[in-house]
C-alpha cells in the first residue's frame, strides 16, 4: 500500500490530542480518511479542523462506505468491543484505547475476532514506549536483573478525579482508577516481566473520597453520581512464582499530586522505572545505576507509529491481543475479589 488509510471511531479528547496529531506526524505514510462519532457536530468540527474528508454519525456506515486499512477506537470502554469487532470484520487493523474492554469475556471475543480476520489488534498502552521502559527492557533481556520475582505498581493521584467525560460512571467505564490509570502501570510491569500467567488474585476497593464534594485538581467531579471506586489495592501471584502488589487511586490523602511508578526486584538486580534507576551488586559493591541522557520520547506518538509500522509491514503479531485478554482477566479478578472478599484462583 502507498499510504495507510485510517479512520477514527470517536472524536473526543484522546482522538484530537493524541491519535490525529500522531498520524499527522507521519503524513507520508498515513492518510486520515474518515471519522465517526454519535455526536456528529463534534466529528464534523474535528474533520474540518484536521482536513478529514469523510464524516459519519456512526461507525457502521463509515466502515461500509469508506475503504479503510486501519481504525483507531477512541470511545468509552463500554463501546470498545462492538467498535473493534466491527472494524476487524470490515478488514481493518485496529488500535483500541485502553483498557481493552469492560471484562475478559469481551477481550477474548476481540482477540478471537482479530485472529479470525488475520488483522492486528493493539491496545493503547503507551507507557511501554517510554524511553525508561525500553531501557529497562534491554537490561532485563540481557539478564541484568536475573529472575524477576517481585514487583510493585502505583498509579495514585492525590485529588485527580477527572472532572470531564464518563470516568466516574461504572456502567460506561467498568470501574475507576484501577481500569483507567492502574491498568497502565500494570501493563508496564507485566510487559517487563514477560507477561507471566496469573495464578491467584486478591483485591480490595475503597470509596471514601469520591462521593463527597472536595478540591479537584482535574476539575470538579460529579460526586453525586460517583459510581466507581476511588482506590483499589491488590496482590497478584503468578504461575512462575512471581508476585506483584498494586495500588491505584484517583483520590488519596498522600503528598504527591500524582505517582505513576513500577518497581521490580530480581535476584540479580532491580529498578524503579519512572525515572529509571537500577540497583545491583557488582564486585562486592552495592551500586545504583542511573542512565544518562535517555531520549525524551513522546510515548503516545511512539505507540501509534509502532502500530502504523506493523500494519504496513504485513508481519502481524497476535501478542498484543493476547496480552490484552490477560490483563483484563487480572482486572476482573481484582474487582471480583473486592466484591466477594475472597481470593480468586485463575
Amino acid at each position: 500500500m502507498t499510504k495507510l488509510k485510517v479512520g477514527l471511531i470517536g472524536a473526543g479528547g484522546i482522538a484530537t490530542s493524541v491519535h490525529i496529531p500522531a498520524y499527522e506526524a507521519v503524513a507520508d505514510k498515513v492518510e486520515i480518511a474518515a471519522i465517526a462519532d454519535v455526536a456528529y457536530d463534534r466529528a464534523k468540527a474535528v474533520a474540518e479542523q484536521s482536513g478529514i474528508p469523510a464524516v459519519f454519525d456512526n461507525h457502521e456506515t463509515m466502515l461500509a462506505e469508506t475503504d479503510l486499512d486501519a481504525i483507531s477506537v477512541c470511545v468509552p470502554n463500554k463501546f470498545h468491543k462492538s467498535a473493534v469487532i466491527a472494524a476487524l470484520e470490515a478488514g481493518c487493523h485496529v488500535l483500541c484505547e485502553k483498557p481493552p474492554a469492560m471484562n475478559q469475556t469481551e477481550a477474548k471475543e476481540m482477540e478471537e475476532a482479530a485472529k479470525a480476520a488475520g488483522k492486528l489488534l493493539m491496545y493503547g498502552f503507551h507507557f511501554r514506549f517510554q524511553s525508561e521502559t525500553q531501557a529497562a527492557k534491554r537490561f532485563i533481556d540481557a539478564g541484568e536483573f536475573g529472575e524477576i520475582y517481585s514487583g510493585r505498581v502505583q498509579a495514585i493521584r492525590r485529588r485527580g478525579i477527572p472532572g470531564w467525560g464518563v470516568f466516574t460512571n461504572k456502567e460506561l467505564q467498568g470501574g475507576g482508577p484501577l481500569i483507567d490509570i492502574g491498568v497502565h502501570m500494570l501493563d508496564t510491569a507485566l510487559y517487563l516481566m514477560g507477561y507471566p500467567e496469573p495464578a491467584v488474585v486478591l483485591g480490595k476497593t475503597h470509596q471514601q473520597i469520591g462521593t463527597k464534594k472536595g478540591v479537584g485538581l482535574l476539575g470538579e467531579w460529579n460526586y453525586q453520581n460517583f459510581t466507581i471506586e476511588d482506590m483499589a489495592v491488590g496482590m497478584i501471584t503468578f504461575k512462575n512464582g512471581a508476585s506483584l502488589v498494586l495500588e491505584s487511586a484517583f483520590a488519596a490523602n498522600v503528598e504527591q499530586r500524582e505517582t505513576m511508578q513500577v518497581s521490580l526486584m530480581g535476584n540479580k538486580g532491580g529498578a524503579d522505572i519512572f525515572p529509571l534507576k537500577m540497583y545491583q551488586e557488582k564486585h562486592d559493591t552495592l551500586v545504583d545505576i542511573t542512565p544518562a541522557y535517555l531520549p525524551k520520547v513522546p510515548a503516545h506518538q511512539a505507540e501509534i507509529h509502532a502500530f502504523v509500522a506493523e500494519c504496513m509491514s504485513g508481519d502481524i503479531s497476535d501478542h498484543y491481543a493476547k496480552q490484552g485478554t490477560s490483563i483484563q482477566k487480572i482486572i476482573d479478578a481484582l474487582y471480583e475479589s473486592a466484591d466477594t472478599g475472597k481470593a480468586v484462583y485463575l
